[in-house]
């Protein structure tokens, strides 16, 4: 089985840093690091079964290969896209967002 590397693109990388810095700024320093840990496990298992995301964001948003895996012990989604090479970390978000609403404020680009 091949492992591809997961590529967070700017905005997935601001997002997770958004997200570091409420637990901090909530004094839940362990949090903080379990967030890290969780999307280090969620990176490392995108990066070997990339299929198994969900595609219901992709159907939603109109974005072709777009997939979404949630974080076990978090309520964030992590976005990716497969690439022949890669996979493409879009964004990061909080479940209880609007998603959709968040993922066309990005444009889509980097």
């Amino acid at each position: 089985m091949r492992v591809k590397p997961v590529v967070p693109r700017e905005l997935a990388k601001r997002d997770v840093e958004e997200a570091i810095d409420h637990y901090l700024s909530e004094g839940a320093e362990r949090a903080a690091l379990g967030l890290i840990g969780e999307l280090e496990r969620a990176y490392s298992h995108i990066g070997r079964h990339p299929g198994t995301g969900a595609t219901r964001y992709a159907h939603e948003l109109h974005l072709p290969g777009l997939r979404s895996w949630v974080l076990t012990r978090f309520p964030y989604l992590v976005f990716y896209i497969e690439q022949p090479d890669r996979i493409d970390v879009w964004r990061v978000l909080h479940s209880h967002r609007d998603i959709p609403a968040r993922m066309q404020q990005s444009g889509f680009e980097d």
